[in-house]
């Protein structure tokens, strides 16, 4: 089998590829345009597999898409390129739209000429596999507002209401590959996963920010009181369920993908510190660092995914809780020190973004 993995430079589609080209016989071909965030150094370890072909291409360049679809003749198709960070999104919303709407239909006409040009088999056989994510949800009740918290799950039935121009943009493209399948008949799935945390992840998210500026005794911001609360997902145990979903997914159907793994960011911070404090212990408590700033504008409170229906039809469930993952990442980062310089070219100092006047 041959996939072709849209931003398979970045966080997760780095990780689906070294998941796939390490533990199945498929083929993976790479398009990234390597923005900021897209760094092949997260590949490193499969560059040089035969299995494995790299692309440098924007998926908004239909020509260019035309032309890797056509020289290399994929068997389904992973869609993870795009712009993914809220506070970026409140700064400068145009990227979004571009990146996560245009380009999103962008990729399905390309798609849906190259597949109604296929031969049969392969034609029935073909998957537009569409990654996303919960925030298209919005968010749910909190705990501190209801007693009945632990009821309220996101479920593949949730109603879309996003808040940010991120979430916006994703639900956008979510509505878009779902339209092109009710009105072409393109066979697609799509997924909706909750946060994710591993190795390689670019230091502008809270987990790695939150590790790197702890080593450099910078403060470590938190926005409003920290009790926003995310659903921790390991990104290698993603890559195992998006491989699943394309290889073994129903054509029509989503699957939402969750860790079952609820912590209040605050918490999350006080994990990493006190595992630093373990790992490369000082004087002072590195839980002193911790600074509360102004919260994010239009700031989900809650997620939490009912990831049931992966369980129960693909047979997929997680295998990393958030204590063991989060022990395993913050030591990645200690033992990759150097691929944190590099990723970082000069235009982002781990400042923050998104705030508004």
């Amino acid at each position: 089998m041959k996939l072709l993995v849209t931003g398979g430079a970045g966080f997760i589609g780095s990780a689906v590829i070294r998941h796939i080209i390490t533990n199945t016989n498929d083929e993976v071909v790479n398009l990234d345009k390597l923005t900021y965030a897209g760094n092949l150094d997260s590949l490193a370890e499969v560059s040089d597999n035969s299995r494995y072909t790299f692309e440098q291409v924007d998926i908004c360049n239909r020509a260019e898409v035309d032309r890797v679809l056509a020289q290399h003749q994929p068997d389904a198709i992973m869609h993870l390129a795009a712009e993914s960070h809220v506070d970026r999104s409140i700064d400068g919303p145009a990227d979004f739209i571009e990146t996560n709407i245009v380009g999103t239909y962008t990729l399905l006409e390309a798609t849906r000429q190259y597949w109604q040009a296929l031969e049969a088999e392969k034609k029935a056989n073909f998957r537009f596999h569409h990654i996303s994510t919960d925030e298209v949800y919005g968010d749910l009740p909190h705990p501190i507002e209801t007693a009945h918290a632990e009821e309220h799950l996101f479920t593949e039935q949730t109603a879309y209401a996003p808040s940010s121009p991120y979430s916006a943009s994703k639900a956008s493209s979510d509505h878009l590959v779902r339209a092109w399948q009710r009105t072409y008949g393109l066979p697609v799935m799509v997924t909706n996963c909750s946060n994710n945390y591993g190795p390689y992840h670019f230091p502008e998210k809270l987990i790695p920010l939150m590790i790197l500026n702890a080593l450099d005794g910078k403060p470590l911001p938190v926005y409003g009181k920290g009790d926003q609360i995310r659903d921790w997902l390991y990104v290698e145990d993603h890559a195992r369920a998006l491989y699943k979903v394309v290889t073994k997914g129903k054509s029509g159907e989503t699957y939402n993908i969750g860790g079952h793994n609820e912590k209040q960011n605050l918490e999350v911070v006080h994990t990493i510190c006190d595992i630093l404090q373990e790992l490369r212990p000082q004087e002072r408590s590195y839980r002193d660092l911790i600074s509360n700033v102004k919260d994010r504008p239009g700031h989900d409170m809650r997620y939490a995914i009912d990831a049931s229906k992966i369980q129960k039809e693909l047979g997929w469930a997680p295998e990393e809780i958030f204590e063991t993952g989060i022990r395993k990442t913050v030591q990645w980062y200690l033992n990759n020190l150097d691929w944190c310089q590099r990723v970082q070219d000069g235009s982002y100092q781990r400042e923050r973004l998104g705030v508004t006047s």
